[in-house]
């Protein structure tokens, strides 16, 4: 299946994103066929067979998919979401700040602001249940973390804090930025999740 990935570009490290999943699918073998592009409008997520939700300002983004009509379109999309950081938030189905309208597509309640302004931004190393290859290095800058999860979430990692890896469906959810890093292991994952082959094995 030739991967159609879009990426979220209303706020946040858009081309990140862009880069990183590029970078996997050339790995993975894909030509030209495969495409990554920016998302902005229900047509441009019309095109897509998987998406990714990135980092940012979660009230910002919120206030932006209702005025660009992507609430909706956002919660009945049929292929899988990437969400990272602000991402995670939205896809909660419960937030405890009246300003985010979230989109319900992960059965969690996700506190936005766990680490306080105190503790911005750290790294860590996360043993990450299924992923082969050892810990994960992540990056959290300003990060959420789920604080609840329903029965039908598979818990990825977590920290003392709370957890900060989840997959429900076609759909995963991190509090970090695996777009910051050289690892692409979880792209991969999310990309065979959603049937897209590695074609270079």
């Amino acid at each position: 299946m030739d991967a159609k990935i879009g990426v979220l570009a209303l706020q946040g490290n858009v081309s990140e994103h862009i880069d990183a999943f590029l970078s996997v699918l050339e790995r993975m073998g894909h030509g030209p066929s495969s495409e990554v592009f920016e998302v902005r409008s229900p047509a441009d997520l019309a095109e897509c067979n998987a998406l990714a939700l990135p980092g940012g300002e979660s009230t910002t983004i919120s206030r932006l998919i209702d005025k660009n009509g992507l609430y909706e379109p956002l919660r009945a999309f049929p292929g899988g979401i990437f969400a990272t950081c602000a991402g995670m938030v939205l896809m909660a189905s419960h937030v405890e700040d009246p300003r985010i309208r979230p989109l319900g597509l992960i059965d969690m309640a996700v506190d936005r602001n766990a680490f306080g302004r105190q503790r911005e931004s750290f790294e860590a190393d996360l043993v990450m249940d299924g992923l082969e290859g050892g810990p994960f290095h992540a990056v959290f800058i300003r990060a959420p973390v789920v604080r609840s999860a329903g029965n039908a979430v598979h818990i990825l990692a977590e920290i003392p804090q709370g957890i900060v890896a989840v997959e429900q469906g076609k759909h995963m959810a991190f509090s970090f930025h695996p777009e910051l890093g050289e690892d692409t292991r979880l792209h991969e994952r999310f990309l065979q999740r959603q049937g897209i082959t590695n074609l270079a094995s």
